[in-house]
């Protein structure tokens, strides 16, 4: 068993520049910029030239969208990316979801880009692999949702499924419920999918309780933890290592895969937790550990939410990137002048000078003991009282 200690296996991130051309168009939350801005800031420190390679996004064809989606959803996308318009029942056309020209080739190829790099962990080639176009976890097997035209995740958890994997363990830290990759796979008992996401009752999809438990043949592999807003790096981390480590070490997969959303971050503007990059960090730091631990390193990591363009995301996901590849970054270290340079000329706004906000994540472990007096107490115990026994794990702490 690798460790993470000792991490040096070979590490990729599956990216080039056209993967921007994801656009819904001005004044829409899911910007490119948030990619380019963190590409570009990963280079100008060097995570691109040490261990971390970056190879061509492939572009996915019809056939390999529809492992997942239905063939419907995919002509809809495919119509309405040559002639925009309004199609409700596929989800196009929407506020969330506007339509433009390419569009169905720029979706296309995020879901090319994270079928390879689960390609790349799975053949051996990456003992690691980042896609951080990727995540787009809300769309379903027949409709777009919440800013996600395909669902790249399904894609590369399938193809995974296809290629002989037998048990994949995905783990979803975006604010927002991972709806479709869990409806997905609602009915597949090799795929545990583990969500920790505001509460749905303050936030979309307005999904994702405790109850929440998959299909009546994978009874127990869907887990939701329902976070209350305003919940911040001590209580996120209360939650996450008090569900997350214990069931991967019961389902014990032979790969990783997680979405990094940042939009838990006090700062982002669609949603109500209180994040701090250093405390998302953390997080990253969690899962690369558990990926030694119970897949011998097998880790896919995608990006997701975050809607924070400046402040936020490039920080973020420059730590995911190079956590990914084995060279976790100071939080100290300062963000490039020409990086700072290049966010007021195109935006005229001031950047971050740091990569850390400042805060030196801790928690308080479950097994110290809990308190039902509190909205987050009452949220973690409700998500290991219903998961917790059908994966032979005790719920008590």
């Amino acid at each position: 068993m690798t460790s993470a200690a000792d991490c040096a296996g070979p590490a990729t991130v599956v990216f080039d520049e056209t993967l921007t051309a994801y656009d819904f168009g001005q004044g829409h939350p899911m910007s490119p910029l948030r990619v380019d801005l963190t590409m570009r800031l990963a280079r100008e420190l060097g995570v691109l030239d040490r261990e971390l390679r970056v190879v061509p996004a492939p572009m996915a064809d019809d056939t390999l969208l529809a492992t997942v989606h239905d063939q419907s959803l995919i002509d809809a996308v495919i119509r309405m990316s040559e002639e925009p318009g309004v199609d409700e029942a596929h989800g196009l056309g929407s506020e969330d979801n506007p339509v433009f020209r390419g569009m169905h080739e720029a979706a296309a190829h995020v879901v090319g880009a994270t079928h390879e790099a689960c390609r790349q962990v799975w053949s051996g080639e990456s003992l690691h692999s980042a896609s951080i176009a990727g995540g787009l976890h809300h769309a379903m097997a027949d409709r777009a949702s919440g800013f996600c035209i395909y669902n790249d995740v399904a894609v590369g958890i399938q193809s995974l499924l296809d290629k002989g994997a037998e048990r994949v363990a995905y783990v979803d830290i975006d604010v927002h419920h991972g709806d479709g990759v869990e409806r997905i796979f609602w009915d597949d008992p090799r795929v545990l999918t583990i969500s920790l996401h505001e509460t749905g009752q303050m936030l979309f999809p307005g999904t994702g309780f405790p109850v929440d438990l998959g299909g009546a043949d994978a009874h127990g592999t869907a887990v939701n933890v329902a976070l209350p807003p305003g919940t911040s790096d001590a209580g996120w981390l209360r939650a996450f290592h008090a569900v997350v480590p214990p069931l991967l070490r019961a389902f014990d997969p032979e790969i990783l895969v997680t979405q990094h959303g940042c939009d838990s971050h006090a700062d982002d503007p669609l949603a109500h937790m209180m994040l701090s990059v250093d405390g998302q960090r953390a997080a990253y730091l969690a899962l690369h550990e558990l990926a030694h631990e119970v897949a011998d390193g097998r880790w896919v990591a995608t990006g997701g939410g975050g809607y924070a363009l400046v402040e936020v995301v490039p920080r973020a996901w420059t730590h995911l990137l190079a956590i990914v590849g084995g060279h976790p970054l100071d939080p100290e270290t300062e963000t490039p002048a020409a990086w700072r340079e290049y966010v007021h000329e195109r935006l005229g706004r001031t950047a971050p000078r740091r990569l850390t906000d400042g805060r030196t994540p801790a928690y308080r472990r479950w097994e110290d003991g809990y308190d039902p007096d509190t909205w987050l107490d009452r949220a973690i115990h409700g998500t290991r009282m219903e998961a917790f026994p059908l994966h032979g794990l005790d719920p008590m702490p």
